[in-house]
């Protein structure tokens, strides 16, 4: 190991769909966790793990901060908590499209006590590109003490300049993990995340935000891995349009999950999905624990 080895917790904050998972992704150099342009994606704490000569970032994505309506919100605003107690390095990431307000709000209520970096996102967005430096100037001149930086995460703009700044202030330290760690997850959870992200992707209205995964079975074989997941749902309404006519919308879901699972365990798979309905699990004690929000 060589001298001055760098190890830390960096843990991304932000409001729901600020780009906090594209920009870990990004970071990574791998797609581990699930990305959708609806809000409240992130339901977990997810950490990602960078091993590079001289350093280990423990990446943290964590669900954008809400005003919690069920206990599922508040188990994910304690899992925000959780991140804030351990950060060696906070990055903040913010939509420089939207008002400072909206930012001030959540930069005031998570009090950082770290170094700081202020990610101002989705520059791609922007009507007018020649607006950037003002909007940083303002931002810089708002929180001295902090890195302010303007970035497209999607596009990849200005990103390079996010892991030495990272650098600049992670800790001398020993690595918290081995060095061939990619995250602390196991694939049962990659699969049940993959498997929701297709749910995003496929359905619209409440569907997404009333759905849960739970993976019942993880059966390795030589040639395949055959996976049983049951899709949780608050209302029987829900389950028919998740099912679709004729079972033609599960069909295509059970397609498309398993594309992407296949991608994923490089092997072939065979997919079961199974649909139950479960009234108001999102504010049940003993559902959240049983789908993982502990």
């Amino acid at each position: 190991m060589p001298e001055q080895f760098k190890s830390g917790f960096v843990n991304i904050f932000g409001a729901p769909n600020a780009g906090k998972s594209t920009l870990l992704n990004l970071l990574l150099g791998e797609r581990l966790v699930i990305i959708s342009p609806k809000v409240q994606t992130t339901r977990h704490r997810i950490l990602g793990i960078l091993n590079e000569p001289g350093y280990q970032v423990v990446f943290s994505d964590t669900p954008g901060i809400i005003e919690p309506k069920y206990k599922l919100h508040q188990k994910m605003m304690l899992q925000v908590k959780s991140a804030l107690e351990d950060a060696d390095v906070a990055i903040l990431m913010h939509d420089i499209n939207l008002p400072m307000e909206e930012f001030e709000a959540i930069s005031n209520s998570l009090k950082l006590k770290v170094p700081t970096i202020l990610l101002l996102n989705k520059t791609d967005a922007l009507k007018e590109k020649n607006t950037i430096d003002g909007i940083v100037k303002v931002y810089k001149e708002k929180f001295p003490k902090w890195e302010v930086l303007a970035v497209s995460a999607r596009k990849e703009t200005n990103t390079d300049k996010i892991m030495p700044l990272i650098l600049k202030h992670l800790p001398e330290g020993l690595p918290f993990y081995p060095d061939d760690s990619i995250s602390d997850r196991s694939e049962r959870f990659f699969v049940a995340e993959m498997i929701r992200e297709q749910i995003y992707s496929l359905y619209e209205e409440e569907i997404p935000y009333h759905a849960a995964v739970l993976v019942q079975s993880f059966e390795e074989k030589t040639t395949l891995d055959v996976i049983k997941a049951d899709i949780i749902v608050s209302r029987e309404t829900q389950k028919m349009i998740l099912l679709g006519k004729g079972g033609s919308m599960i069909k295509q879901l059970g397609i498309n999950s398993r594309k992407v699972i296949e991608e994923f365990l490089q092997k072939k798979v065979h997919l079961e999905l199974f649909v139950k309905v479960r009234p108001k699990w999102r504010d049940n004690e003993n559902y959240l624990k049983e789908y993982g929000y502990n």
